[in-house]
């Protein structure tokens, strides 16, 4: 069976690994994304692709996202979440309230909507399998980044609660949780740390490698290595599990 797939955020990053894992192993992949841009490049660098401009944190962005989608690939088998934003980096009292709730807008609400969604379509694949992108964050809680750990940590609960769901009907649903991957995204991510906490970006990238017993930064190909393992038929009694792959991260020291 050639596995048809959808994967959100699907243009850079995390999410371009995912795609093009899926595609070498024969797969027909869909990728929606809000950088018109970055779905051009990635059209181009993944031959044979569907590319989709869509911003999930509009629910009538999905609603014609998921349409197009569904009928491009001809129905669907895999469904993987991974749109997401970071948020703010300040604690909760200083944090801005609408790049908070946009966080949620984006993780939680879009994710809710785009799998909705594709929910019927899911039910008609022999070997329906849904991923969602928690994170790290959505295992333990982190000083100043509130929102993206409130979003991480209801993805947990909202793939458990859909494994329970759609069980009976064959469809499997897991989270998987990274710890720090390597790219631009961390970059980010720990200069805004140093900023909030008013250190330097090699202090804040130390601070990372602490909590990890392998002293590098997770490699995005071995994602996508994880969730085409999750989605193909090894993985089909595997469902409603949060899987880390973060180089044995034990604790939230940051």
């Amino acid at each position: 069976m050639t596995q048809r797939v959808l994967v959100t955020a699907g243009a850079s990053g995390i999410g371009k690994e995912i795609a093009r894992a899926f595609v070498a192993s024969g797969a027909t992949v869909c990728v929606c994304d809000i950088n018109v841009q970055a779905l051009e490049t990635v059209a181009n660098d993944i031959p044979g692709l569907v590319t989709l401009v869509c911003d999930v944190s509009k629910r009538q962005d999905i609603e014609r996202m998921v349409a197009s989608a569904t009928e491009a690939l001809g129905g669907l088998d895999v469904l993987v979440n991974n749109a997401g934003i970071a948020g703010p980096t300040a604690p909760v009292e200083t944090a801005d309230p609408d790049q908070w709730e946009a966080v949620m807008a984006v993780d939680v609400i879009g994710t809710f909507h785009v799998t909705r969604l594709a929910i019927p379509y899911l039910k008609q694949s022999p070997a329906g399998s849904i991923v969602c992108m928690s994170s790290l964050g959505g295992r333990y809680g982190y000083p100043n980044r509130s929102a993206y750990c409130v979003a991480k940590m209801g993805l947990i609960g909202f793939t458990k609660t859909l494994s329970r769901e759609l069980g009976q009907y064959g469809i499997r649903c897991n989270a998987i949780a990274p710890g720090a991957v390597g790219g631009e995204r961390m970059e980010r991510v720990l200069q805004g740390r140093a900023d909030a906490d008013h250190t330097s970006l090699e202090e804040e990238r130390q601070a990372m490698m602490s909590i990890q017993s392998i002293k590098r930064f997770v490699d995005p190909k071995d994602i996508a290595s994880l969730i085409v393992f999750l989605a193909s038929d090894a993985g089909k009694s595997i469902s409603g599990q949060v899987i880390p792959i973060d180089n044995d991260a034990q604790t939230s020291a940051l």
